[in-house]
């Protein structure tokens, strides 16, 4: 006995008749169609349930199986397609096999063919399966996890990526912070011929120094005080495989060193040991500072940032792809619906207009935090201009006029950054906090310091 469900289309009523009892035997759930155009007009008007398996008729009186066979892969539905015939034709086999069909049977067929392709393709759904969930308990990004984009400016990144994703060539990753650089550098390894290898993460700005070498370079027994056993780092897990180093331009001069050995040898040494290591690595960094000012400033070495940057891409804020603010609180808004297992669909027109107006100092990442939390106080199925912590982006602060141009200190542009954000996150300070990428006790600081508690920040 099989648990899936197959779509069937084919002119033959005893085509249908034989299909149907043979499968239904086995326990399948069975969607049956005659016809090219009825099946067709059920996936574009009201969706089919995701199907395991479709097969699928090559000659129709109404609708070619080639051009349906198109069309499904043109809508991206995830179901392997089978084309049967009754005409031996070795061009429409080739020329089905190159539009995307996962296997051509030739009528009459003996059941037996038609069990042995459903069980690997069943085999094949169970092993997708465990692997998404090895890769959630390991941390690592799904393939499927979504770039969600409709306009011109982020499809050109998308596109870019893509096409490094197939090459071997380091890549820098630059953008503000909570643009999706992570995102991004996950998109680049799920492509890419290391698809199947590890995919690991380390944060260079979140660890001191000495926690940062001992995690990228491990350590052994007694290499330190505390360090009891020996611990492998995150270069020897990650070995012929990706490792996204995020917040490069934080790491210090002492680790970048060490990280140049791994770049222009493939080797490592341990903390404490003495003999090397091999490894083929695959680095994509990012970064929210100019690199190349820091290469200049002397605080990134040059030797490492031209090993790094073999290629580099330039995320947008979000207020430069305004057409997606949409697209992306939407599916915001169905995450979080199904999450907390609430019924609410949309957005009024105010609140709409109010998320498109808004200048995202935050970018996704703000976004994402305002429809969660305006997902939670939402009583009815609608979100409401007053459930969503942005209001107005505030008028420009005072300025000086020198040439013609509008001057503002610093010192001003911090502050009403801070303060944005602070709103945004409803006066959630640890919120707040982790989207300006600093310290809760410097979030506490510079709120002390620059008097905001008299703008409403508890």
């Amino acid at each position: 006995m099989y648990n899936g469900k197959v779509i069937i289309c084919d002119d033959e009523v005893e085509i249908l008749r034989y299909l149907s009892k043979i499968l239904s035997a086995k326990g399948l759930e069975l969607e049956v169609f005659s016809s090219g155009t009825s099946l067709m007009s059920c996936l574009e008007n009201r969706g089919l349930d995701d199907g395991d398996l479709m097969l699928l008729d090559v000659k129709m009186p109404d609708l070619d199986g080639l051009e349906i066979l198109q069309r499904v892969k043109r809508m991206k539905l995830d179901v392997p397609v089978v084309m049967m015939t009754a005409y031996a034709s070795i061009n429409s086999a080739i020329e089905a096999m190159k539009l995307g069909a996962y296997d051509y049977v030739t009528k009459p067929f003996p059941k037996e063919k038609i069990f042995g392709i459903l069980e690997k393709v069943l085999e094949r759904k169970e092993l997708l399966k465990e692997n998404i969930a090895l890769k959630d308990e390991l941390g690592i990004p799904s393939a499927s996890t979504p770039l969600i984009f409709t306009s011109e400016t982020f499809r050109r990144v998308h596109d870019m990526a893509m096409l490094v994703a197939q090459s071997e060539s380091n890549v820098v990753i630059l953008g503000e912070s909570g643009t999706g650089k992570e995102l991004v550098a996950s998109l680049i390894h799920n492509n890419s011929p290391r698809a199947k290898e590890r995919f690991l993460t380390i944060n260079c700005a979140a660890l001191s120094d000495t926690l940062l070498e001992s995690q990228l370079f491990g350590h052994v027994k007694g290499a330190f005080t505390g360090a009891i056993t020996a611990q492998k780092g995150l270069l020897e897990a990650a070995n012929h495989g990706t490792l996204f180093l995020d917040e490069v331009g934080d790491m210090s001069q002492a680790i970048q060193a060490k990280l140049l050995r791994v770049l222009q040898e493939g080797d490592f040494i341990p903390v404490g040991d003495t003999k090397a290591k091999s490894v083929d690595i695959r680095f994509l960094a990012a970064t929210n500072k100019d690199l190349e000012e820091e290469v200049r400033q002397k605080r990134f070495r040059e030797d490492l940032f031209f090993r790094l940057n073999v290629i580099s891409l330039h995320l947008p804020p979000l207020r430069d792809r305004g057409e997606d603010i949409e697209l992306l609180a939407r599916h915001f808004l169905a995450k979080y619906a199904a999450r907390m297992k609430r019924e609410i669909t949309d957005f009024t027109r105010e609140a709409m207009q109010l998320l498109k107006s808004y200048n995202w100092p935050g970018n996704i990442r703000e976004l994402e935090n305002a429809i969660e939390r305006a997902a939670i106080l939402t009583r009815g199925s609608t979100i409401t201009a007053e459930t969503l912590p942005v209001w107005r982006t505030p008028p420009p602060p005072e300025t000086k006029q020198e040439g013609g141009k509008r001057l503002v200190s610093l010192e001003t542009v911090e502050r009403e950054h801070i303060l944005h954000v602070l709103k945004a996150s409803g006066n959630n300070k640890s919120r707040a906090a982790k989207i300006l990428e600093i310290a809760r006790r410097t979030l506490d600081r510079k709120i002390e310091e620059y008097g905001l508690e008299d703008e409403g920040v508890r």
